[in-house]
């Protein structure tokens, strides 16, 4: 009798973990994969003014480095503070943390997603500048890597060619992202 009763547990635990490993494989990413406070930090340049998928680029590159702590709903919204400096200088000229922030998200089920932060009045980023990444989502949902697809802003710089910013241009980036859950007392 206990042997027949090992079989049938063996065989129990077999199927769990056979449909648990094909779950996975289909996906197991949500909105609510991504929950709770992330530190992320991004590197890049802005290379120019995307007009019409046609880059007219600057002088020369604009280095972008930022640090940021995004805290996630687990619904598809999060808030968000950032520091962040352009060719060494603070961006808006503030060299404070700036929370005037909010941003939405889309986890798909692959675990792929989109991440969309605009910023909002009272900050030293003018209101409605946009900044949206690709991402992809590992380490059993503690990290988040990203690259920016679009940035817009209200007002940007003149090109070499002469190409002024329209109203909320979009500006030509090369820049990468990447959030690690911020561990609180080994908890997630």
């Amino acid at each position: 009798m206990k042997i027949k009763h090992l079989s049938v547990l063996s065989a129990t635990a077999l199927v769990f973990f056979s449909l648990a490993g094909t779950a996975q494989a289909g996906g197991l990413c949500s909105n609510a994969t991504l929950k709770g406070p992330f530190a992320f930090n991004g590197h890049g340049e802005i290379l120019g003014l995307l007009v019409g998928n046609v880059l007219h680029t600057y002088a020369s590159p604009l280095i972008f480095d930022d640090v940021a702590l995004v805290t996630f709903d687990g619904v598809g919204h999060y808030a968000r503070t950032d520091f962040g400096s352009i060719n060494g200088v603070p961006k808006g000229g503030q060299i404070t943390f700036n929370p005037y922030q909010t941003g939405t998200y889309t986890v798909n089920s692959d675990c792929t997603g989109t991440m969309q932060t605009v910023y909002t009045a009272g900050g030293p980023v003018p209101a409605g500048v946009e900044t949206d990444l690709n991402i992809v989502i590992a380490d059993d949902g503690t990290l988040i890597k990203g690259v920016v697809y679009k940035a817009s802003s209200p007002s940007a710089a003149s090109t070499t060619d002469g190409t002024a910013c329209p109203p909320n241009c979009d500006q030509g980036v090369q820049e990468y992202f990447e959030g690690k859950k911020v561990l609180i007392f080994g908890l997630r």
